[in-house]
């Protein structure tokens, strides 16, 4: 049933949390150890090497002076079977390493591969290694010593970050393809992370080392940026072409070779988008009343800031001065994200929001990062400059991306800025996925018109195939990866009208009949294989066209057009001002998705005024985050697609297929209206509160006697949404886990888990976990009869959080036509919203 604005959320308040009950943990089976010989043969040299150049006086310099060896000042790579805690605990023992970052490459549940990089500061920690080693071989390590015994046991790998970690295969890449036609002196621009150094001494060495050297090769430094909360230390720096085929080759004589480098890549390149189809905005616009103060912040390009839809709704603020040299007709990707997000689709004539959005530009001219800085410092300085200037901003649309910078497990420093920022500043950032927009190969068609005249399941069937193939080409790009963040997707979605549809008759529709998303939509899993893309909406029904073929077919996706498109406000063209235009893609969507937070807030705050208004900004953030994730769903034919497509088929399979589902469609494609009221036939409800460490919150869902005793299909959903506090170095990067615990009153609704949603394990690896139970069978419902439903704190990860963790919950219950359900849950919780309105919610 379609939603009802005037059925708002309903809120409901958590009971006095609880100390979390302490059951029998599940053991955890202990991976298998290696074989004492085996590690002997394998790093028992290493260590030999070292002892006897300890025992010389220049051990120091003869250990630096080869690139291969365990060294002072050296960053070593530890891979080890099973889990990182047990490490990082292990590291503690030897004063003065330091773990700079961690990550867990794919393995499987019995044979995680994790990987810890330590950086071993001075002689006196290279000792203690070496006579920890020394003593284990031994048997005689001491009380205090034996998890290194777990270590030396698990260890898959040990050795020295070199120039294949620092020039990884895919930066190779970019960088040749930037290298292409240019002469040895010319200058390219790179960006060098370097290895963090938590000592500011230690850290201004270290770039000192590094910038003697890039002088040395005929370079200079442009920029840079050191940010410790997020253990970030970059240059961005002219090189010479010659020097860059160097860190091609990943010459141990170049820039590779420097052990003060931890990364080497292209300068950032922003994605883009284009604005198709220009045509004459309407003449006259409605009255505007007065408006608001933001609550939506927009980092993006300068907007045409003048153009009548948008003139009145800007709040500019260009601290980085770049609006008077971008030129107006390529003002592009700001003016459309600020159309997106003030009107929507102005295809469906939706009302603007009540509030001005605040506006920092962090592209220049032709919509590109500015060529003298480096983004992260740039997002940082803007972020922190809004909480300073707009205190009241609870929500950032991020609708950017690095081209450069595809994720592939490790998180990028764009990502680690904005998780740290979300729970520093409460605040939600909204991010687009990335679009892939390359050419690919189709093996199912021979010629264009036959995938042209295929029938609508042979399309979808086969594109699913093709994009599964080339799925490690087509990841996330930085910073979708975020943790605390929401990421979007972009769903093939539109409100183009049947006549103009048939616009984009020479183009081809590779999901005609299905909710699906776009192509060109980048796939996940996120950092830990949590669910990512979070959530899908609108992003134009993406059409494809053929642009090779040679024994099959190449295909890419076509430009947005009036036939295929959202319509956006456009910059100005030949003369022309104040135009209309057509775009698409993530970056459309993730506006889309901050302006759908935007009137969630505005509905709650329309229903429960300053109650909801004196909420600190941290718990309407991750309140918002909930509310925009709960609503989504697998499109069932879609889910059934991929499913028959890609499999696997066959008993215990059910989480594979989930997961080929998840990468696809994240928790599914959102209805903006869903997210902000509810229906007749569905009541959502909603509560905040802080949970300190081993705490439980119980909420107590009023169950409707409407449902009880009728056999129709209904359902039970529970979205948790949470800010982690997120510490590079930790034995966890997202420290703070929270879940929905299957309540036993359950039963008595007649549901169990839906399998058309992921599953909890694979739902509990980010922060948002959303749970579905569905049935077909009566519920037995008695009057006043609640659900306890308990959001619970698991023991953090790593080294204890001391905070408490501000948590946002959604709960629905809806069965389809039947239309008291809304009405008798609200009567029942009025009494209790008027005693409590004047507390908060």
């Amino acid at each position: 049933m379609p939603s009802d604005p005037t059925k708002p959320l309903l809120r409901l308040t958590p009971r006095a949390d609880q100390p979390r009950p302490i059951g029998r943990a599940r053991p955890v089976p202990s991976p298998d150890t290696f074989p004492r010989d085996r590690q002997t043969g394998a790093f028992g040299p290493k260590f030999t090497r070292l002892a006897e150049i300890l025992s010389r006086g220049n051990g120091a310099l003869e250990l630096r002076a080869d690139p291969a060896a365990l060294a002072p000042e050296r960053l070593l790579v530890f891979e080890v079977r099973g889990t990182i805690n047990s490490f990082a605990a292990s590291i503690r023992q030897v004063g003065g390493l330091e773990l700079v970052d961690e990550e867990e490459l794919d393995g499987d549940e019995q044979d995680k591969q994790p990987v810890a990089y330590l950086l071993v500061p001075d002689m006196v920690a290279l000792r203690n290694l070496e006579s920890l080693w020394r003593r284990w071989q031994s048997g005689q390590l001491v009380r205090g010593e034996t998890p290194w015994a777990n270590v030396f046991e698990h260890l898959r790998d040990l050795r020295v970050w070199g120039p294949d970690d620092r020039v990884q295969q895919s930066d190779r890449s970019f960088l040749s393809s930037i290298l292409d036609g240019h002469q040895d002196n010319d200058l390219i621009r790179l960006e060098i992370e370097l290895v963090f150094r938590a000592n500011e001494a230690a850290a201004r060495l270290s770039e000192e080392e590094t910038t003697q050297a890039l002088t040395a090769r005929g370079g200079q430094v442009l920029s840079r940026s050191r940010l410790p909360d997020i253990s970030y230390h970059a240059l961005l720096a002219d090189i010479p072409a010659w020097a860059v085929r160097e860190i091609i080759e990943r010459r141990i004589e170049g820039i590779a070779g420097l052990d003060t480098v931890m990364h080497i890549r292209p300068q950032s390149e922003a994605t883009t988008v284009e604005i198709s189809d220009p045509e004459d905005s309407p003449q006259a616009e409605a009255q505007i009343e007065e408006l608001g103060e933001p609550i939506l912040a927009v980092l993006d390009g300068v907007p045409v800031s003048g153009h009548k839809r948008l003139a009145a709704h800007i709040d500019l603020d260009d601290p980085f001065d770049l609006e008077p040299d971008a030129l107006v007709a390529s003002r592009a990707h700001g003016t459309a994200m600020a159309s997106l997000v003030i009107h929507g689709d102005l295809n469906r004539g939706e009302v603007p929001l009540p509030r001005k959005i605040h506006m920092i530009p962090v592209l220049g001219n032709n919509d590109a990062f500015p060529p003298d800085r480096l983004i992260v410092d740039m997002i940082y300085l803007a972020v922190t400059r809004l909480r300073q200037q707009r205190p009241g901003i609870v929500i950032v649309n991020l609708s950017l991306g690095n081209q450069y910078r595809p994720f592939h497990n490790h998180l990028s420093p764009w990502a680690r800025l904005l998780d740290r920022l979300a729970y520093r500043f409460g605040l939600l950032f909204v991010v687009s996925a990335g679009n892939q927009v390359s050419p690919f190969g189709m093996p199912t068609y021979a010629t264009s018109r036959d995938y042209e005249d295929a029938d609508a399941e042979s399309r979808a069937k086969s594109m699913v195939e093709t994009l599964h193939g080339v799925m490690a080409d087509r990841r996330m790009l930085s910073p979708a990866e975020t943790v605390n963040g929401i990421t979007v997707g972009a769903g093939n979605v539109d409100a183009v009208g049947p006549a103009e549809r048939g616009l984009a008759r020479s183009l081809i529709d590779p999901f005609p009949a299905h909710v699906a998303a776009n192509p060109s939509s980048s796939l996940g899993p996120g950092f830990a294989r949590s669910v990512k893309p979070d959530i899908l909406m609108p992003g134009s029904r993406e059409h494809m066209t053929c642009v090779g073929n040679h024994r099959h077919i190449d295909i890419r996706p076509a430009q947005a057009s009036r036939g295929a498109g959202l319509k956006v406000a456009a910059p100005p063209r030949a003369g022309r001002e104040n135009l209309d235009g057509y775009s698409n893609g993530t970056s459309a969507a993730a506006a889309l998705a901050s302006r759908t937070c935007h009137r969630i807030h505005d509905a709650l705050e329309s229903a429960y005024g300053d109650a909801f208004l004196r909420l600190p900004p941290i718990q309407r953030a991750v309140l918002l985050k909930a509310l925009l994730v709960h609503p989504a769903q697998w499109p069932r034919d879609t889910a059934e697609l991929i499913k028959r497509t890609l499999g696997p088929v066959g008993r215990g399979q059910a989480s594979k297929q989930k997961d080929n589902i998840r990468r696809f469609l994240g928790y599914g494609y959102v209805d903006a209206d869903d997210a902000v009221a509810c229906a007749a036939d569905r009541a959502t409800f909603f509560a905040t509160g802080l949970l300190g460490a081993n705490r439980i919150a119980s909420i107590d869902v009023p169950v409707p006697v409407a449902i009880g005793g009728k056999a129709r299909p209904h359902n039970l959903s529970a979205t948790v949404a949470w800010f982690s506090p997120v510490l590079p170095g930790r034995k966890s990067y997202r420290s703070c886990r929270l879940k929905i615990l299957t309540p036993a009153e359950i039963e008595a609704l007649s549901v169990s888990g839906d399998s058309w949603h992921p599953d909890e394990n694979q739902s509990n690896r980010g922060t948002v976990s959303s749970r579905r139970w569905y049935g077909t069978n009566a519920p037995v419902v008695v009057p006043n009869m609640t659900i306890p439903l308990v959001v619970q704190r698991d023991p953090d990860q790593g080294a204890p959080v001391d905070e408490e963790i501000p948590f946002g919950l959604a709960v629905t219950i809806s069965m389809p036509g039947e239309i008291e359900i809304y009405d008798e849950v609200r009567a029942r919780i009025a009494p209790q919203v008027q005693a409590r309105s004047a507390d908060g919610i």
